[in-house]
């Protein structure tokens, strides 16, 4: 049983943890480089932070072979959602890029019971022309020679990649740790990039390595570890409600530091988005409890 000021800590803790992690959509913006340049070197650097992080904590580093191709299917479904999410960030701004991409929970709720043969629950058509009207406010108009437009594309395919990840991965997440998943899926990930980084010169990856190796510690391997280890004092659930203060963070920092206001449209689009992602993790924790 947590104490009143024990769960006020482990509170700040989760909430820093999303803070870290939302640091992405300003970082994502700052770097000039095409995205699959900066996700590959991200990903190499993650692998180096994650694998001190596993050797200090003495977390064994096997992965049975029964589990290796979901594991390798994940990582690449998670490069996918890296790339397109940088992509939808340079196409437009913090606000856009972030809350197209936390459309994730709610394509998962519709997408598990399909691809997993679940009963298909009405609630998860509601949550759906939610999030659907959600992301008609972000979309200034439907005509795809428009940014912005193209940009929601990207964080859509983002966050299906995002959805279609965690679904494969749902067993195998239950059965490893967290930071040994990530670490391995990141090495996938930047086997299958760094060739393409040759298209840039030195110049430029010495120009933007400040910003990919801040990625790679506070985004990556500092923001998703911290998160993983918030479950030993919440249920999934609950972090997962709380999580949904992320797109907030992002747009707060992209305000601060990069003077990305959001239009009302944006912000009634993501209130109807982050609704969606209460509303199916409330039913979820009702239905659990």
């Amino acid at each position: 049983m947590q104490t009143q000021n024990s769960y006020f800590k482990n509170i700040l803790q989760l909430n820093l943890a999303m803070l870290l992690v939302s640091t992405s959509g300003v970082l994502g913006r700052a770097v000039t480089l095409p995205p699959v340049v900066t996700i590959g070197w991200r990903a190499l650097l993650a692998v180096v932070f994650l694998l001190l992080f596993l050797k200090w904590k003495s977390i064994s580093l096997i992965i049975e072979r029964k589990d290796r191709l979901k594991v390798f299917l994940g990582g690449i479904l998670m490069g996918i959602h890296w790339v397109a999410y940088f992509k939808a960030l340079q196409l437009s701004n913090v606000a856009i890029g972030m809350l197209t991409i936390f459309t994730y929970p709610a394509l998962t709720s519709i997408l598990e019971p399909l691809l997993l043969k679940l009963p298909f629950q009405k609630i998860h058509l509601f949550l759906g022309l939610l999030v659907l009207a959600g992301i008609a406010f972000l979309i200034p108009d439907f005509d795809f020679e428009n940014q912005y437009t193209q940009a929601v594309a990207f964080g859509l395919a983002s966050a299906l990649a995002y959805a279609l990840r965690n679904i494969l991965m749902k067993k195998q997440v239950a059965k490893y740790h967290g930071s040994l998943l990530m670490m391995y899926q990141a090495l996938i990930i930047g086997v299958l990039l760094i060739p393409l980084s040759f298209q840039t010169s030195m110049e430029a990856l010495q120009d933007n390595f400040m910003w990919i190796l801040a990625l790679a510690l506070l985004t990556t391997a500092l923001g998703h570890t911290l998160f993983l280890l918030t479950f030993r004092y919440f249920s999934i659930t609950t972090a997962s409600i709380i999580s949904s203060v992320q797109p907030v963070y992002g747009i707060l920092l992209g305000i601060f530091f990069l003077n990305e206001v959001p239009k009302l449209a944006t912000l009634v689009g993501g209130l109807l988005i982050i609704s969606a992602v209460v509303i199916e993790s409330l039913r979820t924790a009702k239905k659990k409890s």
